[in-house]
């Protein structure tokens, strides 16, 4: 009777909300049938009900694989550098810019430092095709200095620092937004507070500012943890050129880009979806692990 009297009281509510229930069922949840696939040994003409269905050989297979493993740790190494490396790099410019007093030049470097985040990766990776290719703006200074070349792109150890510093520069201006408006949010009379103690800049920045940034931070922080697994998937292929450069896949291949390989280029469906679903139930447990963390560190509830 209550779920009747709440339906008939805001059903205008509940028609507006119709809509997008309507897309999450068909494009999130009936795609999930598709995970059977892991569990037989997919034929597209037999189809999904028509395949053999071969249980958990997918899984025995892909884990006996040799480069599983290191797989596995490429994409968690480059995940955690980015995610350090995201919520260090923004923190400190949005101090920074919090700093700058004339107003014109601190909307002019945050309009700067946000517009890569609109860009696609395709167009970011031929903005650094040109910057850092062979014949690329870097290495035509550097020729003038007589430095050798540096091959960015065919470098084994350079390529995880690479995919870092460049997910960085397209993705930092946004977090930086959100840390200003954490500065913005606290309270002007602490500054003034501290000002009549004799606190310098810095003192007002170390037990001012920082502290009133801590809730947002620890967020950001905690729901972070969901993406360990998520090394940038779209990133990696174009910087890889459709995953073709081979020289610097053993330590910039991840996950995403081993599922493409298998289930794209080498047409080993099972053997892929098996890959996925493993990838799926892994973030699963870090995104629930991050809002339990999220929940309890700063009361951060999603209901």
């Amino acid at each position: 009777m209550a779920l009747k009297r709440e339906l008939k009281r805001n059903y205008a509510l509940y028609l507006m909300l119709l809509p997008a229930i309507i897309l999450v069922l068909v494009y999130s949840y009936g795609p999930m049938a598709g995970l059977a696939i892991a569990f037989e040994k997919f034929t597209p003409s037999k189809g999904i009900f028509g395949s053999e269905w071969v249980g958990w050989k997918n899984f025995e297979y892909v884990i006996g694989l040799p480069e599983t493993i290191h797989i596995l740790w490429n994409t968690v190494y480059i995940a955690l550098m980015k995610i350090v490396a995201g919520l260090i790099f923004p923190i400190l410019i949005a101090i920074l810019l919090n700093e700058l007093k004339i107003k014109w030049f601190k909307r002019s470097i945050q309009t700067v430092i946000y517009m890569p985040y609109f860009l696609s990766w395709i167009i970011v990776g031929g903005i650094l095709y040109d910057m850092l290719g062979r014949e690329g703006i870097v290495n035509t200074f550097l020729s003038y200095f007589n430095v050798s070349n540096i091959f960015f792109f065919g470098n084994d150890t350079l390529f995880p620092y690479l995919l870092v510093t460049t997910d960085l520069w397209k993705t930092f201006g946004y977090a930086t937004i959100i840390y200003l408006a954490a500065i913005v949010s606290i309270n002007p009379t602490i500054y003034e507070a501290a000002i009549v103690d004799g606190a310098s800049r810095w003192r007002q920045t170390l037990h001012v500012t920082l502290p009133g940034m801590a809730p947002i931070i620890v967020l950001l922080a905690t729901l972070s943890i969901g993406n360990v697994l998520n090394a940038g998937f779209e990133q990696v292929l174009v910087l890889t050129n459709n995953n073709t450069n081979t020289l610097v896949l053993n330590s910039g291949e991840i996950i995403d880009t081993f599922v493409y390989r298998l289930g794209i280029a080498n047409a080993q469906y099972g053997l892929a979806t098996a890959v996925g679903l493993f990838k799926s139930c892994v973030s699963f447990f870090f995104v629930s692990l991050s809002y339990f963390l999220a929940y309890k560190l700063i009361n951060y509830r999603i209901f």
